[in-house]
């Protein structure tokens, strides 16, 4: 029987939500159409297997490399103006990249002492050897409102 997972202390109100993201609509949005002459994206959207695909990947290439991966860091990104990236040319976008902690095997061993400890880094790093995703879908205003 699987447990049931723990409520997050991290949930905010649906209220809350569409305040954000109004405010988002409301000083941001018109600020960065009128500067790239386009209205850009206002959301990106993963699936949840995409999700808990690259949760995966990243705990276990970080196991591989040394690294404790703690968490995952959005980034916000603009798509290059080339048509290769077709409709979201010139768009934002979100994507992840893994953050962690470096670990450290220190042994002392003496022929008196051996011991052995696991130290790791102090700071929720980005981890430069595990790849970062993107390729959510955009969501694109007016269509698009929380």
């Amino acid at each position: 029987m699987k447990k049931e997972p723990g409520r997050p202390t991290q949930l905010i109100t649906k209220k809350f939500a569409k305040d954000l993201h109004l405010n988002f609509m409301k000083y941001r949005a018109g600020i960065i159409a009128k500067y790239i002459k386009k209205e850009d994206a206002n959301a990106v959207w993963f699936s949840v297997e995409e999700l808990e695909n690259y949760i995966h990947y990243i705990k276990t290439k970080g196991d591989k490399t040394g690294y404790d991966v703690t968490g995952i860091r959005f980034y916000f990104g603009v798509y290059p103006e080339e048509r290769k990236y077709a409709e979201k040319a010139g768009l934002m976008t979100l994507f992840l990249t893994a953050t962690g902690k470096k670990i450290k095997n220190n042994t002392i061993n003496t022929p008196e002492i051996q011991t052995f400890a696991l130290v790791r880094e102090d700071d929720n790093a980005d981890i430069s050897t595990i790849e970062p995703m993107n390729y959510g879908s955009i969501g694109r205003p007016p269509a698009l409102l929380y």
